[in-house]
């Protein structure tokens, strides 16, 4: 059975390659979308390691961008921090544990962590090659009856297999 690369969103990851078409598989699996089990975070809720262990800023005053990140950071008053000039125009911003990392800040929220609410339970016809017989997607309710059909397909599996 060879390896075969197939896309896995931004990547790309290793699969084998199997015998048999898409229309005999049968997939089972737990998800979890962004947009409704996912929330922004605090820095301290994910735990991210500016927070946790401090971090350091460096400003180049010689640029106009330096120049309004120097600005920025010396009129922020949701951190603390001290000044470490290092040359003429370099300057080290540092920030002990406990402040908030610029990023938590950010539009896009890359402090996430799950809100809480249970996977969906889905069971789909074919594999990660797709599905040719356009069989719906169920949708199980409960997890136990997600375990419940998982153990029945693979008992049938089991049993084919036996027969020969």
């Amino acid at each position: 059975m060879p390896m075969v690369l197939v896309p896995y969103g931004r990547t790309k990851v290793s699969r084998w390659a199997p015998e048999a078409g898409p229309e005999h598989f049968q997939t089972f699996s737990m998800r979890r979308p962004l947009g409704t089990h996912w929330r922004k975070a605090t820095c301290a809720e994910y735990e991210c390691n500016e927070y946790l262990r401090g971090f350091v800023l460096k400003i180049d005053l010689g640029t106009d961008l330096g120049q309004r990140q120097y600005h920025y950071v010396t009129h922020d008053r949701t951190r603390s921090y001290t000044l470490d000039r290092v040359g003429d125009r370099l300057v080290h911003v540092l920030y002990g544990p406990g402040n908030e990392c610029f990023a938590s800040a950010a539009k896009e929220a890359t402090h996430i962590v799950q809100n809480g609410r249970p996977p969906f339970y889905l069971v789909s016809g074919g594999d990660w090659r797709g599905n040719p017989r356009g069989t719906p997607r169920y949708v199980h309710r409960r997890p136990e009856d997600w375990v419940e059909n998982f153990a029945e397909h693979q008992d049938k599996l089991a049993t084919i297999k036996q027969r020969g």
